[in-house]
């Protein structure tokens, strides 16, 4: 028990004087004489013996009511340490992603947090954040409207986000206690950070009553004939095992209905056929009214942009020809002794083809290319005049040729992460038929390295947009025009130098695409939906111009891509699945943390903490007792 004005207490040196009026008043009674002595002397004790009783009753209650009241005035009081400090500071964390969209026993998680934090106990401002938004110094009233308005969010801060977040919201004063109320379903994402010494948090994990979801993971084009393309979609299931109806729409024109069974597998994948040459504005939709998110995915498929390629020929370019007839490609060969320099800046990717002898004019102008976005490759000649090269290479930040060594080396290092074969191998192989060399040139310089020979020199390098070859490709020097793998080097290298939007993008991560067209001065792009439009980050060059997004978008949807009023193409961006993994994180194994099952149950453990109880009403109420209990005695003690 503390008191709020100890310094009273001192008045209780004042139950001294009751005790000394007591001892020091001595009452004299007067004998008058009566002939039987020894009774008068019997009731003389008697009457002295009652009289004493009488008044210690009357010092110890008049002891106990003047105690009793210095100490209501000294003003008692119990508290918690919480409760005693006036400088107390609260950042909320309100998890707002697509998980909280689950139901628990009282409908969806994020409405059942919601409900429970409008009864937010104290009248002092409050820093809050969602996944998505920051609030600093709001007060209750507005806390309690914006709150209401939270509105679901693909992103999911960490436990460790979460933390080093509310830091940034808690004022610098080193005495101020400072609370973390950190309400989330807590699904289970990273480790559990070491909580700081001077924050304590208070966590409240709402937990869904059926931990069950179905999620379009992807879709992909399996198949591409002449007259169709064949779209496959991927589903996983958690904790159900129904049988659900997919659909596949074109704008909002149903194209397709089909059905994905999970009675046996928790993944299931559906199959959709499309007129190939036809632009897609697509969706696929899971038919289920008690799934709620990943339940869409959009894509797009535009009509074929030609890849322009020109290969620039001294030594045999008949593989080159065979490579590229896909319509995918616009491929044009041309001599080195016969070469339209106009057409160089208007193509994507270029092949110089085993050139004896790279001209200065040709470097200049293979350099102005390079700086227009355009990609290179490189394959050496056996007969090559280095310095030329060399002029060529270090232009291109390619390094330099070195000695030329002819020597036997098979090509037998794959870097399968590479992105020219990020694709190509459903397994890293080890027992593949490598291609060989018997001449190559030494190479200096810092490059990744996409294939490599048997003792780790590099064969094939790339910097940049650029690749080089160290070795010729000629069939008496090389076997590799004849390996499988030429295929998917010169193919994937080609598709690198444009850089096409892919079937769709996922929101908030860093995405790359090019659009094959020229852009006047001062003109750029522009992405738009149907509710809303902005112009992402974009790097116009001579024949396209390259888009970059990362924060932008964030809403999940098809955008048209447009040049002023004119329509260009369509792009697609999902939502990350990572919302999809029900799996969820036990608050009490994280050290240090104040766990609640309820909002409310967090909050009456607040107010309990910072309750003051007061007792000077009980002590005044036992002054009054301890007086009236003295008229009492006073009054009807008799005896």
């Amino acid at each position: 028990m503390q008191f709020k004005h100890p310094d009273l207490l001192y008045a209780l040196l004042l139950l001294l004087i009751p005790i000394f009026i007591h001892l020091f008043q001595l009452r004299k009674f007067q004998k008058t004489a009566f002939t039987n002595v020894a009774f008068l002397k019997k009731v003389n004790m008697q009457t002295r013996k009652s009289s004493q009783l009488k008044k210690w009753l009357t010092l110890l209650l008049r002891m106990a009511a003047l105690a009793c009241l210095v100490i209501a005035f000294a003003q008692p009081f119990s508290a918690s340490k919480t409760a005693l400090n006036t400088d107390k500071e609260t950042v909320i964390y309100l998890d707002n992603s697509f998980s909280m969209e689950a139901k628990g026993a009282d409908g969806p998680l994020l409405q059942r947090a919601m409900q429970g934090l409008y009864d937010l106990p104290g009248s002092e401002k409050v820093n809050w954040f969602t996944n998505d938004k920051v609030y600093r110094d709001v007060s209750q009233k507005t806390f309690k409207s914006e709150m209401l308005q939270t509105e679901y969010s693909s992103k999911q801060l960490s436990p460790k986000q979460v933390i080093l977040k509310a830091e940034q919201l808690f004022s610098k004063n080193i005495n101020a206690e400072k609370r973390l109320i950190y309400v989330s379903d807590f699904q289970l994402k990273d480790a559990f950070p070491t909580i700081p010494e001077h924050i304590k948090v208070s966590a409240v994990s709402l937990s869904p009553e059926r931990k069950q979801n179905i999620a379009i993971d992807t879709v992909y084009i399996k198949n591409k004939d002449a007259s169709k393309i064949t779209l496959e979609a991927k589903l996983t299931s958690q904790g159900s095992n129904e049988v659900i109806p997919v659909s596949l729409y074109n704008k909002d024109v149903l194209v397709a209905k089909t059905t994905a069974n999970f009675s046996e597998s928790t993944s299931a994948t559906t199959t959709f056929e499309l007129t190939k040459d036809e632009a897609i504005d697509g969706r696929i939709i899971i038919n289920d009214p008690d799934i709620t998110y990943d339940n869409t995915l959009y894509f797009s498929i535009n009509k074929a942009n030609q890849v322009n390629v020109l290969s620039i020929n001294q030594g045999d370019g008949t593989y080159t020809a065979r490579l590229f007839t896909s319509e995918d490609f616009n491929f044009t060969p041309q001599s080195h002794t016969n070469l339209d320099y106009n057409a160089i800046p208007n193509q994507n990717f270029i092949i110089l083809n085993e050139l004896d002898n790279i001209p200065a004019p040709l470097t200049a102008a293979l350099r102005a290319f390079s700086e227009n976005g355009g990609s290179i490759f490189i394959i050496p000649s056996a007969n090559a005049v280095v310095s030329e090269y060399n002029n060529l290479l270090n232009s291109l930040q390619l390094g330099s040729f070195g000695e030329k060594i002819s020597a036997e080396k098979q090509i037998t290092n794959i870097a399968f992460d590479h992105p020219l074969f990020t694709d190509v191998f459903e397994k890293r192989v080890v027992n593949f038929q490598y291609p060989k060399v018997n001449l190559f040139y030494e190479l200096a310089g810092t490059n990744a390295t996409a294939l490599s020979f048997e003792d780790g020199k590099p064969f094939i390098v790339q910097k940049g947009n650029h690749f080089l070859s160290t070795a010729p490709f000629a069939s008496e020097i090389s076997n590799f025009k004849s390996s499988p793998l030429i295929v998917p080097t010169l193919y994937n290298m080609s598709l690198q130098s444009l850089p096409l939007p892919k079937l769709y993008y996922t929101v908030g991560k860093p995405n790359t695409f090019a659009i094959p067209i020229k852009l006047q001065q001062d003109q750029i792009l522009t992405l738009k939906d149907s509710t809303s439009s902005f112009i992402p980050l974009q790097v116009a060059n001579a024949n396209k111009v390259t888009i970059s997004t990362t924060d932008t978008p964030n809403l999940a949807s098809t955008y048209a891509i447009m040049k002023e009023q004119d329509f260009i193409e369509n792009v697609s961006f999902n939502y990350t699945r990572d919302e999809s993994i029900l799996q969820y994180a036990s608050i009490e194994d994280w050290e240090g943390v104040d766990a609640h099952k309820s909002i409310t149950s967090l909050f009456e453990n607040i107010v309990k903490d910072n309750t003051i109880n007061e007792f000077w009403k009980w002590f005044a109420i036992g002054a009054f007792l301890f007086l009236l209990a003295e008229m009492l005695v006073l009054r009807f003690y008799k005896k």
